[in-house]
């Protein structure tokens, strides 16, 4: 890979120069307003300046799981909603395994039915396909936007840009509103080569990822694939790679569509969603980096992060050390737990118990394809090993049955499964304690194979693709590369999907609501609590202090068993940061507890700080992180903190634009110090005429931390917001906005 870290032009998609110091002042800005996502963006614009730099974007369709469109809705339907005005589909594909002994998962499913008829959107029941391969087959199309309530919102293979937000932002497209973010940097990713046999798109997606993560390379951008290597990739291929680059911490994909674009579309049924996308001749990126495609080999990333990425075959060569290394860095994020990685070590071998194919990333009829050829003639034994496979939709597992691919792989020992994202947070395949499972799903972070640490269980996810997964399977358990067992490409049979099981299951109201139809509500279905508007000053108790590098939202709220309860804002509370901190949430509490600001031991201090009358004092509490909010884009992982008190997140840096968003739209204040001092459980932060900072749009905030009896100087930033978002803060969160603006 090379990187052109300053930006780089690209002329006729083929050569790429660093620098055309003929060009004209006029011609650069040509240049940079040349890429396709520059014209995706501005066509979905509402801001009429075209001097600014901010966009107020309106999307096409929406899409939103059983995990989260229940609080979507309830959102904005306490804002004032009264139907859908955009297509918004509503999936159930996380939720979709009943609670034991309970009915609440089927109770929100009952909700989003009902929701669908009364305000006119899509429902699309448990197992019949996934989130994002339910809107790849039947929504995206060239030069769309698409929002989802799920990080991995990626269409850019099909010519759509998809992002993945909290749900608040949802919540704004549904009340007629914009989303509101400054013009993103887009980074050229140029593709040249073609893969060699054996290589699958989570290969590539991994060492991608390896490449740009650590560094922030292409944070909070829109990735946009170039260059003569995507003619070679087909167009699941496509979309594997796609899918994964939200771990990159970009903020959307796009890809140049041609024939291969068109013939999928015409193959869904829907050919005139087709129109070619390139960028100009001359085109300018802000960024670039080159891939030769030819060069990627079969990749495995260990626990705990997707850019823990090694090649299959050096990690074999070289695991003593390899492994090692992560099972110190187990030992950092778990003290007292361990995960025996080291003693999967056999004579040139690597022990996994468990393989997994599943979900948006994994599930494609291709990759399902791929494997059934590589298992052929073969079984994956009667030991510890097992293999389940899950089709990422109906109409794909109906053309796996119907071609024989299906009784072929059953007949080496694997399952099939149902449409379900469960493999992928925790919800399905839970391996045994201290196990490895190899899956090709989409995130390997901690817990998200669905063990417990807090119990003292511990097991471990390493990503590959679907190729090497049934490689080590036909090798019984043992690692293996898919190039040792291919030499030649597979060409598997053709796909013909079957839109009619989607016709006869699925709702469709889309642009017919019912308003006369009631909501279905179900015991666990709760409204969001009431909460205050911003105080003139503030006082914010620390009530979590967390050093990793980086906190997933995953840890500020697991996945897995907590999924039953995220239409319950209060009960699902209770599971905030209880992997990572068990103690923060009776802290919490305890400090949202206290009525008046004159009640705390260190009144006397803050008295002297603030000299006002305690009335005037909001008290919540603070997570400290360094840098919070990587991967999912639940909105949760803040509102679980707003219910229980929690006025704010102080980081050295956000780990994605997702998570502060969350955050504003619940009401936190997102801050930020350039630089750490210390800071502990227990201490204050507080914060003079927070009230009249925000209002005025300042972005510098001058305040007090008291450490260990003794107050000092800070120096905060609340970084750019929006007069929206200012807004936002003072009413409280966004829901109090809406309702303000109401009156």
């Amino acid at each position: 890979m090379q990187r052109y870290p300053h930006g780089a032009y690209l002329l006729q998609q083929k050569t790429i120069a660093a620098q055309l110091p003929e060009l004209s002042s006029q011609q650069q800005e040509a240049a940079r307003k040349s890429t396709i996502s520059y014209g995706i963006l501005q066509a979905h614009n509402q801001e009429h300046d075209p001097d600014s730099n901010r966009l107020r974007i309106r999307f096409d369709a929406m899409a939103s799981h059983d995990i989260t469109y229940v609080g979507i809705i309830q959102t904005a339907r306490a804002s004032g909603m009264q139907s859908f005005p955009i297509p918004y589909v509503l999936t159930n594909c996380h939720n979709s395994l009943c609670a034991v002994g309970g009915t609440i998962n089927e109770d929100d499913h009952r909700f989003g039915l009902s929701a669908a008829k009364k305000y006119g959107g899509i429902y699309v029941p448990a197992h019949q396909a996934v989130i994002h391969q339910y809107m790849r087959e039947c929504m995206a199309g060239c030069g769309k936007m698409i929002l989802g309530s799920d990080s991995h919102t990626r269409y850019g293979a099909i010519g759509t840009m998809a992002i993945g937000e909290g749900g608040p932002e949802l919540v704004k497209q549904l009340l007629g509103d914009t989303y509101d973010i400054a013009m993103p940097p887009v980074v050229g990713i140029y593709l040249t080569g073609a893969p060699q046999p054996g290589v699958g798109p989570q290969d590539v997606a991994l060492a991608l990822i390896k490449e740009v993560f650590a560094d922030g390379y292409v944070k909070n951008c829109i990735l946009e694939f170039v260059g003569p290597g995507i003619q070679n990739l087909s167009m699941d291929f496509r979309c594997g790679i796609d899918v994964m680059t939200t771990e990159t911490t970009c903020l959307s994909s796009i890809w140049v569509t041609d024939a291969a674009t068109r013939d999928y579309l015409e193959c869904h049924g829907r050919a005139e969603e087709y129109r070619a996308l390139a960028p100009g001749d001359c085109v300018w990126y802000d960024k670039l980096l080159a891939i030769d495609l030819s060069q990627i080999r079969p990749m495995i990333a260990l626990p705990f992060h997707p850019s823990n990425a090694f090649e299959i075959d050096e990690l074999i060569e070289n695991a003593p050390d390899i492994l090692r290394q992560t099972e110190q860095t187990v030992q950092e994020q778990f003290p007292g737990l361990s995960l025996n990685l080291t003693g999967r070590i056999g004579d040139k071998e690597i022990w996994v118990e468990q393989g997994v194919i599943a979900g948006c990333a994994g599930g494609g009829y291709e990759n399902i394809c791929e494997a059934a050829h590589i298992l052929e003639n073969k079984t994956i034994g009667c030991g510890e090993f097992s293999l389940s496979i899950y089709p990422a939709s109906q109409p794909i597992y109906l053309e796996l049955m119907k071609n024989g691919t299906a009784a072929q792989l059953l007949g080496t020992g694997a399952t099939l499964r149902t449409a379900f994202c469960g493999p992928c947070f925790g919800a399905g395949d839970v391996p045994a304690n201290g196990g490895l499972s190899i899956r090709h799903s989409t995130r390997n972070f901690p817990n998200r194979e669905g063990s417990k640490p807090a119990q003292r269980q511990l097991a471990g996810v390493a990503l590959m693709d679907a190729r090497s997964i049934a490689a080590t399977a036909a090798n019984g358990g043992r690692l293996c590369s898919a190039q040792r067992l291919l030499d030649a490409p597979f060409c598997g049979p053709a796909y013909h999907f079957d839109g009619s099981l989607y016709q006869s299951r699925c709702y469709h109201g889309s642009g017919h609501p019912k308003p006369e139809e009631p909501l279905v509500f179900g015991p666990n279905i709760a409204d969001w609590p009431q909460q205050p508007a911003l105080g003139t000053h503030a006082v914010l108790r620390v009530c979590s202090v967390i050093l990793d590098e980086v906190t997933t939202t995953d840890e500020l709220i697991p996945s897995g068993e907590t999924s039953s309860y995220r239409s319950n804002p209060l009960r699902l509370a209770q599971f905030t940061l209880s992997r990572k901190d068990p103690h923060y949430v009776q802290r919490a509490k305890e400090s949202a507890s206290i009525p008046d600001a004159s009640l705390l031991p260190e009144w006397e201090q803050i008295s002297q700080l603030l000299g006002t009358d305690p009335s005037q004092i909001e008290v919540g509490s603070l997570v400290y992180a360094r840098r919070p909010g990587d991967g999912s884009a639940r909105e949760q992982a803040a509102s679980c903190q707003r219910v229980l008190g929690g006025l704010g997140n102080l980081c050295l840096e956000y780990a994605t634009k997702r998570y502060r968003s969350n955050l504003i739209n619940w009401g936190m204040l997102p801050l930020r110090w350039e630089a750490e001092q210390p800071i502990a459980v227990g201490d204050l932060l507080v914060l003079p005429h927070i009230r009249d900072a925000v209002q005025s749009g300042t972005s510098s905030l001058e305040g007090y931390l008291l450490h260990e009896g003794t107050a000092s100087p800070v120096s905060l930033t609340l970084d750019t917001l929006t007069p929206v978002e200012r807004q936002i803060l003072l009413d409280g969160c966004l829901i109090n906005f809406n309702r303000s603006r109401q009156k």
